[in-house]
């Protein structure tokens, strides 16, 4: 059996390619789509089948563009909805892969045409079982079940659904079967899953918090609650996915913009350069969603599907992979770029501040701003912030007081710099990023509390 995991930390993503003897098989691919073509010449396979164990909503696929390239047949479950050629499985179907046999159960939960696939090596009878389970199940999660209420269901329809799929399809297999997911950390399809990209199926009856025994109205209710908001590039990506995208090269390329083009440009203007360096000097208005982070998560999340954009980088490669990442969601009205050293216009600063000349502040009037989560900044959190998550952050920002100097803080700094960004769109005059983030702050041993504030507060 030939097997590899390819994870795209940008959105937490994990696809896979198996293969046996001449053939080959690709999981639930990522958009750009050459490294598996790359993986089955460097083994002499064929890429036979694409499987999707879903309709993701996180990112757009790639299966269209590699079924064209590869001669591959597309894979998804019964219950899919597609619009392209599509070999559907239901439970208990079976494919072959040389001597690896692959079993589809049915497992809606997630979506309602998930499925989980058991890959089993016909010739190692003592190999453990590898189980491909989508958005099923995460390591220390399960998927959320309140991502599919515009097609007519509940989460707490579909959150029964999920239970049904675990306790009857997932959980009677044997402790040593491996468990792959499709997602780890950072994943907005889940509320708390673990670094891990793997493990098993015995370890996650231990530790995972959804597998505990409880009843059916138990699980519902613990799974459906505290999760994230939608991004509303979700409904998008998962209707794109069952119509089928286009070929990453047959999108229009952005071109180069001169400063005042750039000045100027009606639409978003996102600069991918590192907070640091966004802070010393960028173009006004524009918003800093650097690459270093979970860059493609958060452009989904804030830059609304269709809306042009242009990008602020560095370099040539910079803007290249910003394209790419955009489009693995979605955004493919990327009209042009700016390299920032070409950029002769008046810039615009924010004031990167540490953690202990914030604590050290005069009692002067100024507004201390923590956008993570809600349930991040319940767990510990700086004295004074008020918690105004990054992704409602526009829409809530008549709590602040645009006059009033205004201090953002996250987890680490990337997030808080997207957020200075947004504040200065929106007219707030002066603002400081805190370097570090609420990690330097506990690190300094600096006021904390542990309760969620609910207003804004302001020292003074």
């Amino acid at each position: 059996m030939e097997f590899k995991q390819f994870y795209l930390g940008c959105l937490a993503h994990a696809s896979y390619y198996i293969g046996s003897g001449e053939e080959a098989a690709i999981i639930d691919p990522q958009r750009d789509v050459q490294q598996y073509i790359d993986e089955a010449d460097r083994l002499g396979q064929k890429i036979k089948y694409i499987i999707e164990t879903h309709s993701h909503a996180d990112f757009v696929s790639g299966h269209i563009e590699l079924a064209k390239r590869t001669g591959a047949q597309i894979v998804y479950g019964q219950r899919a909805n597609t619009q392209f050629p599509t070999l559907k499985v239901k439970d208990g179907d079976v494919l072959n892969l040389g001597a690896i046999e692959l079993k589809f159960l049915e497992t809606p939960g997630h979506t309602p045409e998930g499925i989980t696939i058991l890959a089993k090596n016909t010739e190692d009878a003592e190999a453990p079982v590898k189980m491909f389970t989508g958005d099923t199940l995460f390591i220390g999660d399960v998927g959320r079940p309140d991502l599919i209420g515009s097609k007519g269901f509940t989460a707490e329809q579909m959150g029964g659904m999920l239970y049904d799929s675990l306790h009857e399809k997932i959980l009677p297999l044997p402790d040593e079967t491996e468990v792959y997911p499709a997602h780890g950390a950072g994943s907005l399809c889940g509320k708390s899953l673990s670094k891990e990209t793997w493990s098993t199926l015995g370890e996650q009856r231990r530790t995972n918090y959804a597998l505990r025994p409880m009843t059916k109205d138990e699980f519902i209710k613990v799974v459906a609650s505290d999760q994230p908001e939608v991004p509303a590039y979700f409904p998008v990506s998962a209707s794109q996915n069952l119509a089928g995208s286009v070929a990453l090269e047959d999108l229009p390329k952005p071109v180069e913009f001169d400063s005042k083009e750039i000045a100027n440009f009606d639409g978003i203007v996102v600069d991918v350069r590192q907070n640091f360096e966004y802070g010393g000097g960028h173009v006004p208005n524009s918003v800093n969603i650097g690459l270093g982070g979970q860059f493609a998560s958060w452009a989904g999340t804030l830059i609304p599907i269709g809306t042009s954009v242009a990008i602020v980088a560095d370099a040539q490669d910079q803007v290249d992979e910003a394209f790419m990442r955009l489009a693995r969601v979605g955004i493919e009205t990327v009209k042009g770029y700016t390299l920032i050293s070409k950029f002769d216009g008046e810039k615009k600063a924010v004031q990167q501040i540490s953690v202990n000349e914030v604590n050290d502040l005069p009692s002067a009037s100024y507004q201390f701003v923590d956008v993570r989560r809600p349930a991040e900044h319940a767990n510990g959190h700086a004295a004074g912030t008020v918690n105004l998550p990054l992704d409602r952050l526009s829409r809530e920002i008549d709590q602040l007081d645009p006059g009033v100097p205004t201090y953002v803080i996250c987890q680490s700094g990337y997030r808080s710099s997207l957020g200075t960004s947004i504040l200065e769109n929106a007219g707030f005059r002066e603002i400081y990023n805190v370097t570090g983030g609420t990690k330097a702050w506990l690190d300094a041993e600096l006021p904390t509390e542990v309760s969620a504030t609910a207003c804004a507060s302001s020292r003074g």
